[in-house]
């Protein structure tokens, strides 16, 4: 049977119709693709802190990314326990967090491991005063009022320990808890306190404003883990390779910052629209302490965080690493031997 031109045009454009058609379907399933790798993840003080240094390193230089995922956002938090929260109730259950919070977390019933250290030192952390006062040690504080941030933070649990390594006691000093970091800032600058933990950035920024009194890491161990990594049980069975990207991509950022820590604060600073050369001054200091972990366990760090968790009156009994801590997803030469 012959077909008729107009038939054959029929023909000849459908087929056409039906290859658009196949491309655009094509083009939507790659489009959903993506966008399913396309995934946050929560970093405790994100935009506040450096804790998420790493991973905004890691973003940048696409370290994350695999075939079936990729982290290109960042949910952020005041720490504690709302990290925690935001973790668990996410679609991708992985976050930095503080490892008190994560602790009572489990003690409250959360199906969470930990599975890889953060940050694992306190080197960081200065009382400082303002220039011109007679004091120049932790003993020189006696009778004096002392600022930290608020009942149970780590800042009240590390001038506790300090006091202690010093063979002082609490009742020697007036402890005062101010509030934020601004609010000790400006007690210090004010004089309503003698002395204050001055956080980063704020003591990089105006340390020609004021003077150190005594560094965390000339009066004790500065080997403290401060933040973990977590997940829940069910996502580890489900999700591991999304888990083994956020670990190795964090690795990869850690290590960059180690050996390019310039660049890595301009990378922080641009995202985050912080002042460049302050950041860069913050980072040659952590750098320097080796204040980021590639993710290996720390127990010394670990059982210290313990400790100041015991002085502030925040736990009491044993903790079981084995139960809380899962390392098959680290690289092999970060596990324990």
């Amino acid at each position: 049977m012959k077909t008729s031109k107009s038939s054959f045009d029929l023909f000849r454009i459908t087929r056409y119709q039906r290859s658009i058609l196949c491309l655009v379907s094509t083009a939507i399933l790659s489009i959903a693709q993506i966008s399913a790798r396309a995934e946050n993840i929560t970093v405790t003080h994100w935009g506040a802190s450096f804790y998420g240094a790493p991973y905004a390193v890691a973003m940048e230089k696409g370290w994350f990314k695999t075939d079936k995922f990729d982290v290109t956002g960042i949910i952020t938090s005041t720490g504690g326990g709302t990290s925690v929260r935001n973790t668990l109730a996410s679609n991708i259950p992985i976050g930095e967090v503080a490892l008190p919070a994560a602790i009572e977390a489990v003690r409250a019933g959360a199906k969470l491991k930990i599975i890889y250290s953060g940050v694992g030192s306190v080197a960081d952390q200065v009382w400082g005063t303002r220039p011109g006062q007679p004091f120049n040690s932790l003993q020189d504080l006696k009778g004096k009022k002392i600022g930290y941030t608020r009942p149970a933070s780590v800042t009240n649990m590390l001038i506790l320990m300090a006091l202690d390594r010093q063979g002082m006691k609490a009742s020697d000093v007036e402890l005062v808890s101010v509030g934020g970091t601004g609010a000790i800032l400006a007690a210090v600058m004010q004089g309503s306190i003698d002395a204050g933990n001055i956080a980063e950035p704020l003591w990089t920024r105006d340390k020609d404003k004021l003077k150190a009194v005594f560094w965390v890491k000339d009066v004790m161990s500065p080997i403290m883990t401060q933040t973990v990594g977590i997940t829940t049980e069910e996502f580890m069975q489900k999700r591991p390779d999304a888990l083994k990207a956020v670990i190795n991509g964090r690795r990869k950022g850690v290590q960059f910052i180690y050996s390019n820590p310039n660049e890595a604060a301009d990378i922080m600073s641009k995202l985050h629209k912080w002042d460049a050369q302050v950041t860069r001054e913050v980072f040659a200091l952590l750098v320097k302490e080796k204040w980021w972990d590639e993710g290996r366990f720390n127990l010394e760090g670990m059982n210290a965080m313990l400790e100041g968790l015991r002085i502030v009156g925040q736990l009491k009994g044993a903790v079981d690493w084995n139960s809380l801590i899962d390392e098959r997803l680290l690289p092999e030469d970060l596990r324990k031997k």
